[in-house]
This record gives structure tokens, sequence and C-alpha cells, in this order.
């Protein structure tokens, strides 16, 4: 294999073997700790521009198949492994992470110490980092002239309307970066999903007449989103909402509360989670560098509903004011765990709920 090396923003340089595709790579540096699922990781567009180091040792060894896809390319600008599998196998397998990361134009380091690595972002924070063949004098000071993109929702989101039909509820869902996961949770509930760009108006979204409202997961810092702040808090005052991730964040926006990039966030498939109003504690899948600063709902008519574990943070957030609430977290959970899938559930029984309460009123 070619040598590669990854260069951090502070200095530190990471020597390793070169898989995928070939060129320089520039990127926010994050790490994931999942021990599996990192095909759904990859393609997951709340990564996008992002490079991703890999936690656990030995990354590829399933391979890649059709049908665990986010989306339809890699979304991540760059993986960063301990070891990439020689010899993957699994009868779900159609290509292997390295084939498949060639195939798609992603490049990859195997060989690092990611031990070291992801302690030096928990200390440090997130940061910089390039994928570069060759270090040169120049290239730490180059790589922070880098100037990483603010745009990342316009960079994935849908460019027009599309539906994804069924024969239940119909669901209006803006996309900031929607993963595959979404979508195939929705169908298994028999919704009838109307899906939107992420700068799309209030107006638009209620020709369709939906049932009930949904903002997505998304890339980068919610501050970038602020366009559809608008189109949030008017839709809100209509139909039960429900936000998922980015989706969280600008519903906490739209009602008053702020948002902060934590140090390092969130990012894997074990995280805990404990619900304030029930004895309920769940792991989560979770990916977001970005938080809702609990301070900032004083005098806002929203309320905690969720909290990690770990460090506290505000994972869950509903409105008193209208049916509307949102999670931090995936409760569509691919590959996995599967605790906080029934919120999907808590959300029709919301629309039902609106629905009866709307009913009453005109008899």
């Amino acid at each position: 294999m070619t040598k590669r090396y990854l260069v951090l923003e502070n200095g530190s340089i990471y020597e390793g073997e070169a898989f995928g595709a070939a060129g320089t790579s520039v990127g926010e540096l994050v790490f994931n700790t999942g021990m599996t699922g990192y095909q759904e990781t990859i393609t997951d567009l709340s990564y996008a521009n992002q490079m991703i180091v890999f936690t656990y040792p030995l990354i590829g060894n399933y391979g890649v198949n059709r049908d665990d896809s986010e989306s339809l390319r890699p979304a991540a600008a760059a993986i960063v492994v301990h070891e990439i599998a020689r010899r993957p196998s699994n009868w779900r397998m159609q290509i292997s992470l390295t084939e498949w990361a060639e195939k798609m134009n992603l490049p990859g380091i195997t060989g690092v110490d990611t031990r070291a690595l992801t302690r030096e972002l928990r200390d440090q924070g997130a940061m910089k980092a390039a994928l570069v063949d060759q270090v040169a004098p120049d290239t730490v000071a180059w790589l922070r002239g880098q100037a990483l993109p603010t745009d990342q929702v316009q960079q994935v989101t849908v460019r027009s309307g599309y539906q994804n039909p069924n024969v239940g509820v119909t669901i209006a869902l803006i996309d900031f970066g929607l993963k595959n996961s979404i979508l195939r949770s929705l169908a298994a509930r028999q919704c009838n999903v109307v899906v939107f760009p992420a700068d799309v108006d209030a107006m638009t979204v209620l020709e369709v007449d939906p049932d009930g409202i949904m903002l997505s997961n998304g890339p980068g810092d919610p501050q970038s989103v602020s366009y559809a702040i608008p189109t949030i808090q008017a839709l809100q005052k209509v139909k039960p909402l429900f936000g998922i991730c980015l989706g969280h964040q600008l519903f906490a926006m739209a009602n008053g509360a702020k948002t902060f990039k934590m140090k390092f966030g969130h990012r894997g498939f074990n995280h805990a989670v404990r619900s304030i109003d029930s004895p309920r504690l769940a792991f989560t899948s979770q990916n977001h560098g970005y938080a809702v600063d609990e301070a900032s709902l004083a005098g806002t008519d929203l309320i905690v509903t969720y909290r990690e574990v770990n460090d506290g943070t505000v994972e869950g957030l509903k409105s008193t004011v209208y049916p509307a609430f949102s999670v931090q977290f995936h409760p569509d959970a691919a590959p996995g765990p599967h605790d906080a899938d029934t919120i999907f559930d808590d959300f029709l029984r919301l629309i039902a709920a609106d629905k009866r309460r709307k009913n009453a009123q005109t008899v």
C-alpha cells in the first residue's frame, strides 16, 4: 500500500497506508464509537464534509451491500481506521469496503493508532485535518488556512420535492440531510410522505394538506440554517411537528432557544439517554456536534424531555403551547439499537389526538 498521512491543525501527524480514492482531502475530524454500522455512518448525510475516525479497531469485516446505505453516496470526506479488513465475509456482502471506497471516490487511511487519535480529539476537541500523500514543511500552515464549508445543508438537501406514497397519514418531511432509515421507519407505519427541500416555505408545505410535519437530521451548524426558522414557526402553529437531530436544534431555535458547539460531540450507536417524565432509559444512535443550550430555555415554552446520561446535555424537547416535540438522537437507528423506535409511534398518536381535538371543535 501507498503511504498516506493524517495531518491535524494542531500539528499532529499520523502515518498510515492509503486505501480508497487518491488525492488530498480536508474536513473536520470527528470520531465515531459504533462497533458496527460503518456503512450507515459513512453514508449518513449528517457527516457531510467530515473525516470520520472509527474507534472500533477492525472496520470493513462484513463488506458493503446495497440495502444499508443512508444515501446514494458517501457523505464523509474521508475515513480513518486502525485496520481495514483484508478478507471481509458476509452473506449480504456485495463488495468490500476498500473496493467501494475506491469506486465512490472516498479517501481512507489505515494503520493509524486510533486510540491515541481519539484521545487527542477528546482532549482538544474536533478540529480540521487533511489526508495527504506527502508532508511538506508548510502543510500544517496550509491546513490552518483552509476554510471549511458552512453550507452543508444546501449541499445535501433534495433539490425538488418528491413523494414516498402510502395509505396512512400524510407527513410533510423537510429534508436537511434526510436518512433513508427515517423513510423506512415511516413506511413501516404506512405513512404517506412528501419530502421538501430545506428552504421550502410554509405555504408550499401546507398545500399538500399534511397531517403532521417532520424536520429531518442534517449536517453542520444550525445557525447556518436560520432561513428555516420562519417556516418552522409558522408550521408548528397549525400542524403537529416532530424534529430529529438538526431538526431538534432548529425546533429549539424557532422557539427562542440557542445552540452551542460541543467539544467533540456525540457520534455512535451506544449513547444512553434518560426520559425526564418516566423511568425509561434508552440506548440511542447519535451524530451531532451541536446541542441545545439548556440555560437558553428559560423564558421559552419548551421543556426538556430527555437528557444524555453521561454529560447531561439536552436530548429531547416538547412545546407546552403547540403539539410539537423533538429529539436529538435518531429513533430510526440503523443499524441499531432500536430502543427509541417507538418515538415514531408517539408522533402518530400526537397526530391522532390533534385530529380528535380539531374535530371536536367543529362539532
